[in-house]
């Protein structure tokens, strides 16, 4: 098993290791404003999945806060703009192409990354995108959690694979790099489904640039934290998710970025599992057991 990790791969080309820094668009989402629905994907928290992003301020301002939250452990020069929370094409395309190029003027950003829908990706944007990657390279975000249609109702994703295709297939013909979100822990879904998952992905053409893993939290203000409260399901172990994160990672092409394993969900809204909040002991116990299956 051949793993490439995003901070090695980013290392051995820039010469250094690179942050991301947060920011924010001020976009919503089609699946709260009416569009698609009101209520976003159950497990969404009220800032759209980016809890450590920061208020919408002018994106000077925003890097600078993002710099200094993480001096303390770095003295990095080079650094990820990544639009986290909500559906960053999602809105008057001018503002955003406008906030997306003052992003990429700043000396300090070296990558622009942006977090979507594939429901939300017009081809006038993505045309746009392909040119600024021609400046700085430009990476697009794409949910998708899960290939499970059932599932995908059951959260109210709001959006069926097809639509992912189509826009996994426009991303890629414009030449940008696609990373694409899973999920699993997912209320019903079995080993064999998140696998399923990792195996479509696996076996996209072209091949998928780079996936994030994460494992489900349920986390209080969403409607899945209420469910859960109400009538308990069951949620996977540290263990139970590490098998299945190092089965993925077998099953991944060698070309493709790993950017993350796991993920962590704010501790004040954290209802479960409780074992994610330990972050550093959920990296070194998953980092052991990866580096076992490597060997």
């Amino acid at each position: 098993m051949e793993i490439r990790r995003v901070s090695d791969v980013l290392k051995e080309r820039y010469g250094e290791k690179i942050y991301r820094i947060s920011l924010t668009s001020g976009c919503t989402c089609p699946n709260r404003d009416g569009k698609v629905g009101v209520d976003g994907c159950s497990f969404c928290s009220g800032n759209g999945s980016g809890d450590f992003a920061p208020d919408f301020l002018p994106i000077r301002e925003q890097i600078e806060e993002g710099k200094k939250r993480i001096a303390g452990k770095t003295k990095a020069t080079k650094f990820i703009g990544y639009f986290q929370s909500f559906t960053n094409t999602y809105g008057d395309p001018e503002r955003l192409k406008a906030l997306f190029h003052e992003t990429l003027d700043q000396p300090e950003i070296e990558i622009l990354s942006i977090a979507t829908r594939p429901d939300c990706l017009e081809q006038d944007m993505v045309d746009h995108l392909s040119e600024m990657n021609k400046r700085k390279p430009v990476w697009v975000e794409l949910g998708l959690q899960t290939i499970n249609e059932k599932t995908a109702r059951d959260f109210n994703r709001g959006y069926e694979l097809p639509v992912f295709e189509d826009a996994y297939s426009r991303l890629k013909s414009a030449g940008i790099t696609v990373i694409v979100h899973i999920i699993f822990g997912l209320p019903g879904e079995t080993r064999e489904d998140m696998l399923r998952t990792v195996r479509y992905l696996a076996g996209l053409d072209p091949i998928l640039d780079g996936i994030k893993i994460q494992m489900l939290h349920v986390l209080k203000g969403t409607k899945l934290g209420r469910e859960y409260e109400k009538d308990p399901f069951p949620l996977l172990t540290l263990a139970e998710y590490t098998e299945i994160v190092v089965e993925a990672l077998r099953i991944l092409p060698k070309e493709t970025v790993v950017h993350r394993f796991t993920g962590d969900g704010p501790k004040r809204l954290l209802i479960e599992p409780q074992w994610s909040w330990d972050k550093k002991k959920v990296l070194n116990y998953m980092n052991r057991a990866i580096e076992e299956a490597e060997r």
